[in-house]
């Protein structure tokens, strides 16, 4: 029982309630009991009113004025049916090919409140490593609602991200329709990839800039994708991403290099890669054997997670027959 409630079953006017009373220059005319019963009504009627048309509460139900951080969360709000409510997206939202029409607030990790704002969004919604944290804390402060979508790597995690959008955009029966597609597809992959004999050991590289590239080791996106495509991370020694010397690369002796487009062009091309020094002395770079495909489809966890694990299982298994739902 809340407070107000107490106070009207003891026949006591709340402080409150006096003040608008007062304020509003209200006198009784019935009996004293009924008055501060009455009182009590009209102080909680002023204070659900109060919070319905708080700056919080109005934004919770106004999801017509997005902006999405984070490429997966761009594709959850397309496949939800939403993409019209977006007026911005970060420079990661590179799919759906409509996602790039719209102004670009920059790279996820170096927002800029300023630029936010200044689009008057009424939701925020922001995969969780996007940042600045110091900006998203402007944001909160300037009475943004904001939403922090979790980024799990795993069959779970792609549905959670899922949820946790549709229910931001008051979309919860279409999240369920694109969840349970989704649930489906995912199944039918994994009983498929359980039969595959064999589990191939690739290595992931990714290139940022202009020096050596990265190798994925365990608890990444790649080493998931990898698992759930029925393959095995080659690096098994460390977390994360880190450089590997050439030695400690030829080391790994993957059975495939697994690279995004991004990193393949900022190396020079398939070509130029498989000419590195310690590309050309393992046996997965003297066969050629090397696996490209679009970053954000293999590393993202979106909606378009089943066709990853098609496309890449297609590649370490030429001879897996997919009776999966395709999309």
């Amino acid at each position: 029982m809340s407070s107000l409630d107490t106070l009207a079953r003891k026949g006591k006017t709340p402080v409150v309630a006096r003040f608008f009373l007062r304020m509003f220059r209200i006198r009784p005319v019935v009996g004293r009991r009924v008055w501060r019963q009455a009182s009590c009504c009209l102080v909680v009627g002023l204070v659900t009113l109060f919070l319905q048309l708080s700056p919080e509460n109005a934004s919770a139900e106004d999801s017509s004025r997005v902006v999405s951080i984070g490429g997966s969360v761009t594709e959850v709000v397309y496949a939800l049916g939403a993409g019209d409510r977006l007026i911005a997206v970060d420079s990661t939202s590179l799919h759906p090919p409509e996602a790039r029409d719209h102004p670009d607030v920059g790279y996820m990790r170096r927002l800029s409140a300023e630029s936010i704002l200044a689009l008057k969004p009424t939701l925020l919604l922001a995969v969780e490593d996007a940042g600045p944290a110091s900006v998203l804390d402007q944001l909160r402060a300037a009475g943004m609602r904001l939403v922090i979508v979790p980024d799990v790597p795993s069959n779970e995690g792609v549905l959670q991200k899922v949820d946790v959008v549709a229910k931001a955009l008051d979309l919860e029966a279409e999240g369920r329709m694109v969840s349970d597609r989704l649930r489906e597809e995912l199944a039918l992959l994994g009983d498929d990839l359980s039969k595959v004999g064999g589990k191939p050991s690739v290595l992931f590289l990714l290139s940022v800039g202009r020096g050596a590239p990265l190798a994925a080791g365990r608890d990444t996106s790649a080493a998931s994708i990898i698992g759930l495509a029925g393959g095995r991370n080659a690096i098994d020694a460390f977390d994360g991403y880190k450089p590997l010397t050439p030695e400690a690369m030829v080391g790994t002796e993957p059975d495939y290099i697994l690279v995004t487009e991004r990193t393949r062009d900022l190396l020079g091309g398939e070509q130029a890669l498989l000419t590195r020094p310690e590309i050309a002395a393992m046996p997965a770079g003297r066969e050629r054997r090397v696996i490209t495909m679009d970053g954000l489809l293999l590393l993202g966890f979106g909606p378009r997670m089943p066709q990853a694990i098609r496309d890449l299982a297609a590649g370490l298994h030429p001879d897996w027959p997919a009776s999966s739902v395709s999309d």
